[in-house]
């Protein structure tokens, strides 16, 4: 069966991964709207703490890309059977990898948010959020191996159905968790933590039950629990290992950029964190397509058709641009009415919205950027891929430092540090799959 790289077969395998990632993000927009107006200092904490949780979790993301570009080369060549052997034994390293991260999260964030953050409220709701946050890594796990799986066989529908699912159950426990609604407690930052537990353990509970009943199990010879084979697993980790790497560092610099933002202010955190979900959510059409990109990029190799690679990476930039420029155009007709969503300080609404035309340049670069980048993590070249990021990364960092330690500027002028690592980013891409040598790339 030849792969199809066409406009619309990339488009189909991306919108249920927007539409999922919509129903995602209205659970980032609905806890910082409802943090918003229980206090700026929940709304801070929210930005700090969710941050510090998903960089650890990037771990996991990490080793589910490399599952999923795994997968997804073995349903290139046809061989659907090694689909579900990998699934399996990604499925044993993810189990582990959980209770390890549920333990570290349990045991060492609050001495590092102690260390790392300066204002007591912040700190105190931090650590309450991820005390309560740190039990959704068990089922967060599982969750992103399914979502590796779907996207990795280009059957990605399932994906927006789940998470329009958790994001049904998040945003009523949101709002009965926080401010103690329908006989709940009120719960405040714990609340919205507890929330997203239990929205993802109830995707779990959907996603098994899809799979059993919708998914050619037999075909792809899931759930049947191999013996561990070790050659198999050292394909799957010199895949997956440089982007976990790769992905906790990206995090991790942005956690660092909140954590010098912090340093300015909570009043500029609380500005800050309702840019982030804002960027957040223009950004979601951009992982979607990057997702897209990565997938058909492994399928078509595992096909032996590397002529296609750079077209179907160009095709999906095109689309993930549009996509971008569309958002962007219906926020700039009200920006306030955006703004407003998370608060209704007039203050805190005037000072946010310099900021917002701020990312609004920078979102419309990152199509080139995260697609590009994808798409070299796509050719099984992670390690390289790895190399790229941390030069980036080196470069944003140097950058943030600079606008705020050097040039000292308002919290508008350094957000504009996303500007460097989105160029640098598709720059660094670019160079290597126009230039490198990665189509000899065996996984």
């Amino acid at each position: 069966m030849k792969i199809q790289t066409s406009y619309s077969n990339i488009w189909t395998i991306a919108y249920p991964i927007i539409l999922g990632s919509v129903a995602q993000n209205i659970i980032s927009v609905t806890d910082t709207a409802f943090l918003g107006h229980l206090s700026e200092t929940a709304l801070g904490a929210a930005a700090i703490a969710t941050i510090f949780y998903f960089a650890i979790v990037m771990f996991v993301w990490g080793f589910g890309l490399g599952a999923q570009i795994v997968m997804a080369r073995r349903y290139g060549e046809g061989n659907y059977k090694l689909v579900g052997k990998t699934f399996d034994h990604a499925l044993y390293f993810l189990v582990v990898l959980a209770v390890l991260l549920f333990g570290f999260m349990e045991i060492q964030s609050p001495s590092l948010l102690k260390w790392m953050v300066r204002s007591d409220g912040i700190y105190q709701a931090s650590n309450d959020y991820i005390s309560v946050r740190a039990w959704g890594v068990m089922f967060a796990c599982v969750n992103l191996l399914f979502r590796a799986f779907y996207i990795g066989i280009a059957k990605t529908k399932v994906i927006s159905w789940s998470t329009a699912f958790m994001a049904i159950v998040n945003v009523f426990l949101d709002y009965a968790l926080i401010f103690g609604k329908f006989g709940l407690p009120e719960m405040g930052i714990k609340g919205a933590a507890l929330a997203s537990v239990i929205a993802e353990a109830c995707v779990l509970v959907f996603f098994i039950i899809y799979t059993l009943r919708k998914t050619p199990v037999e075909k792809y010879n899931l759930f049947h629990f191999p013996k561990v084979d070790k050659e198999l697993y050292k394909r799957l980790l010199n895949v997956s290992f440089p982007i976990m790497i790769q992905n906790f560092l990206a995090l991790s610099c942005w956690f660092v950029f909140f954590i010098m933002v912090e340093r300015m202010g909570e009043h500029e955190l609380a500005i800050s964190n309702i840019i982030r979900s804002i960027y957040v959510l223009l950004m979601v059409p951009v992982w979607a397509f990057g997702s897209a990109a990565n997938t058909l990029v492994s399928q078509v190799i595992g096909e032996g058709n590397y002529q296609e690679v750079l077209p179907v990476i160009f095709k999906t930039v095109k689309l993930s641009f549009l996509c971008v420029l569309a958002l962007v155009g219906v926020s700039l007709i009200s920006p306030e009415l955006v703004i407003s969503i998370y608060t209704d300080e007039i203050g805190l609404i005037r000072e946010t919205k310099p900021v917002l035309y701020v990312i609004f340049g920078a979102a419309l670069l990152f199509p080139v950027g995260i697609t590009l980048f994808q798409g070299v993590s796509g050719t099984g070249n992670t390690f390289h891929a790895m190399l790229i990021e941390i030069i980036v990364l080196a470069f944003y960092l140097g950058g943030v430092y600079t606008l705020i330690e050097v040039f000292k500027l308002s919290i508008s002028g350094v957000w504009i540090s996303e500007y460097f690592y989105a160029g640098f980013l598709a720059l660094g891409s670019w160079l290597y799959l126009r230039f490198a040598n990665w189509k000899d790339s065996k996984i």
